[in-house]
């Protein structure tokens, strides 16, 4: 495994999980991909002149060194190759998962049993306790909470399973590590890195923006076995995690009581979630089971890490800084 080339695909514009999916299934492994002629990578769908231009125009050197500096700052680098154990293989499973995730903190084996809470950031009280409480239940039963780190009901679900004994939460991020959003979460973050993960497809230094926040949905589904929404309005983002979770192959439930969670139920598009005992039962069964692979699909920021290819990581990255 070369995980130095998987890096280098992940930062050439064009090239999303799928392509690089497929390039390597094509030539054998991430380092053979920089190896095949120009005309060999033509061959490949989705691979154009440009995009070759871009993937000849990194400087293999340099990302080595970006890739020290991130160990360094304890960031692991964590991709699709088959050979890494550590990518999470709810995740893999997906059509459309990223090829590369920088991880701040741990992934145990035992956060593939998990569960996805997300919603509005302009919850209701009830909402925002009905958020904490589930996910409290949730980890007490050994099952990760995955979300968002929004304000509201991502940071109510975060801090839900954080209150549990051993609770653990994944938080996914539409920004770079250092550039956690909102500001005022990224102290929490330092936490949720010591019980948990804090993980991005993006390169350190990218701020968010509307098309990463949305493109890192379909992460807070791949990881998990089940998406729970609390409360959302039409349109949200939080409706569109629960649509990726679909294409993903996931079961989704909604608190009834908003116009967005009301809208899933009324389409048939998720079940509805009662946080009552014998529905803790069956949504921790869910969790426990493993998901089939979907079709093939692209998806993602497609290369829109390229800023970072040309620059050098900070020794000292200070992840979370804003």
């Amino acid at each position: 495994m070369s995980r130095l080339h998987w890096f280098a695909l992940s930062l050439t514009p064009g090239i999303g999980g799928s392509t690089a999916r497929r390039l390597v299934e094509k030539f054998g492994s991430a380092e053979d991909v920089f190896a095949a002629s120009d005309g060999e990578l033509r061959e490949v769908p989705r691979v154009t002149e440009a995009i070759v231009a871009a993937l000849r125009a990194l400087n293999l050197d340099d990302l080595e060194r970006q890739m020290d500096a991130l160990a360094d700052n304890n960031v692991s680098l964590l991709t699709l190759d088959e050979a890494d154990e550590r990518y999470p293989p709810n995740l893999r499973a997906c059509a459309d998962a990223p090829g590369i995730l920088y991880c701040a903190g741990d992934l145990l084996e035992s956060d593939s049993v998990a569960v996805a809470v997300v919603g509005t950031r302009e919850p209701s009280a009830q909402s925002e306790r009905t958020a904490f409480e589930l996910a409290s239940e949730l980890a007490e039963r050994g099952v990760t909470v995955v979300s968002g780190l929004a304000r509201g009901i991502d940071t109510a679900a975060h801090r839900g399973a954080m209150s549990a004994d051993s609770g653990r939460t994944i938080g996914v991020i539409g920004s770079g590590l250092k550039r956690i959003h909102p500001r005022e979460n990224a102290s929490f973050a330092r936490e949720m890195a010591e019980r948990g993960a804090v993980l991005s497809e993006l390169a350190p230094d990218i701020p968010p923006q509307g098309m990463h926040l949305m493109a890192r949905d379909r992460i807070i589904s791949g990881l998990s076995r089940a998406v729970v929404v609390v409360e959302a309005v039409e349109g949200s983002g939080s409706l569109d995690t629960a649509a990726r979770a679909k294409k993903q192959g996931r079961p989704v439930y909604a608190v009834p009581g908003s116009a967005g969670c009301d809208a899933l139920l009324r389409r048939g598009s998720a079940e509805i979630c009662e946080p009552k005992p014998d529905f803790l039962d069956k949504l921790t069964e869910v969790a426990a089971t493993p998901p089939a692979e979907k079709d093939d699909a692209e998806s993602g920021p497609n290369g829109q890490l390229t800023a970072s290819a040309s620059e050098d990581v900070p020794s000292q990255l200070k992840l979370f800084d804003n």
